[in-house]
């Protein structure tokens, strides 16, 4: 239990937030698969993303770590070895999911298993397309939950509609396509993160993407390449809200991605009145940059719905604190993704908030908010759920008693310095 006592301080300073998650883990994966050499610069040291690189040292490819510099020597993914041991995701969703595309069209017999929470998350929503493709899956529950076995094997291309907007889905059939005979394209009505389509072309890859549709040819190789990962604007979510709700705050937050698939929250923040400036470093990079700084804002409540909710679903439990501090009632709808999350987000933010003394009720896509409500101290869940962890200690900035926080080490799966990077900020 940790107790988090802030005293309702200002927050002033500069800080640079970890590298993204979704992008580390993809620039291992592809500097695996790919034939040669991959230097890996900005990576984030989370638990998640050092789960993806144990699972490829476990399939024979050297990876080497220094602080956040990673070096990724592969012979290709037809030179992998079979593993002796199952590989294990621990509490990635994203390792878990993708592996499952890269593996299934290798020559190699694998079980890949996870965490509690890894244990109790859907799998069929990616094993289903897989199988469209050929891929010889097995686990619990017809392959619905881990344990899997994969069995690799020749797979055949496929034109696949997304039933719901999901990068993890998107990517595991992408990445399954490298190895399918034939073209495979990928059709979204709600666009989702595209960090997959970037890095494809980044290794060399021959992709064309337009109007919600990704498609390319299988059996194109990937050449080893230089990655630069930008900050994650998921775990900058978190500073951004702080700033916005603590009085008398003002933070600079450098080298935040800003891919337009990713950067709802921001568009959430300016459609709410926020005091904010967006400076934007790098524009033509293959993942652009922003330098953004917010300061105590008079926020007015807003509806949440629709295509923007792929482009911000992590940052929904953090925009939930946000709401309780904005005049009027704030509706975030079109949000039942969240239940397979990590936890089922909209529960236990909810109820989190609740014992807080929010004013705030779930429904069955999201939930509604009723603001500004002073908030208080109180003993809150973490859920195991990093996501969950970092809300909690926001909140806890504008709240007179402490708040004491279960399992708050959960945030180092995202954010290994949360921490240290609140108190670097904090002036009384």
């Amino acid at each position: 239990m940790k107790s988090l006592e802030y005293n309702r301080p200002t927050l002033q300073g500069e800080i640079t937030v970890p590298g993204d998650k979704s992008i580390s883990h993809r620039s291992v994966m592809f500097g695996a698969i790919a034939k040669g050499t991959t230097t890996v610069e900005g990576f984030l040291l989370g638990e998640d993303c050092l789960s993806t690189i144990d699972c490829f040292h476990k399939l024979g490819v050297k990876i080497e770590v220094d602080n956040t510099n990673v070096k990724i020597e592969s012979p290709g993914i037809d030179g992998w070895e079979e593993p002796k041991e199952v590989l294990y995701t621990g509490n990635s969703g994203t390792t878990t999911r993708l592996m499952l595309g890269i593996l299934s069209g290798t020559k190699l017999h694998t079980i890949m298993t996870g965490d509690a929470s890894i244990g109790k998350r859907p799998m069929r929503r990616v094993v289903d397309p897989l199988r469209l493709m050929g891929a010889k899956i097995a686990g619990r529950e017809n392959g619905q939950f881990t344990p899997l076995a994969i069995q690799g094997t020749t797979l055949t291309a496929i034109d696949y509609r997304m039933p719901v907007a999901s990068a993890q889905v998107k990517s595991a059939i992408l990445l399954a396509g490298l190895r399918a005979n034939g073209t495979t394209i990928v059709r979204e009505s709600e666009v989702s993160r595209d960090h997959t389509e970037r890095m494809l072309r980044q290794f060399g890859a021959r992709v064309r993407v337009e109007e919600g549709v990704v498609s390319f040819e299988g059996g194109q190789s990937l050449t080893g390449t230089h990655v630069k990962v930008p900050g994650d604007i998921s775990s900058a979510a978190f500073f951004l809200v702080a700033g916005a709700i603590t009085n008398g705050s003002r933070i600079v937050l450098h080298n935040v991605g800003v891919n337009e698939t990713r950067a709802g929250i921001i568009e959430v923040l300016e459609k709410m009145g926020a005091n904010m400036t967006v400076e934007i470093e790098d524009e033509k990079a293959a993942e652009p940059t922003a330098t953004i700084t917010i300061e105590t804002s008079t926020l007015e409540a807003t509806t949440i719905e629709g295509e923007i909710i792929p482009r911000l679903i992590d940052e929904i439990p953090v925009l939930a604190l946000l709401a309780t501090q904005a005049n009027g009632t704030t509706v975030i709808k079109d949000a039942e993704e969240l239940k397979v999350k990590e936890t089922d987000r909209i529960a236990a933010v909810v109820a989190e908030l609740k014992k807080l003394g929010a004013t705030i009720e779930a429904t069955h896509d999201g939930m509604i908010i009723h603001g500004p409500t002073p908030l208080h101290g109180a003993k809150l869940n973490s859920y195991g759920d990093h996501r969950i962890g970092m809300m909690a200690a926001v909140a806890a900035l504008i709240t007179n008693e402490s708040i004491e926080l279960d399992d708050a080490q959960c945030v180092a799966v995202s954010y290994p310095t949360f921490f240290e990077h609140v108190d670097s900020l904090i002036q009384k």
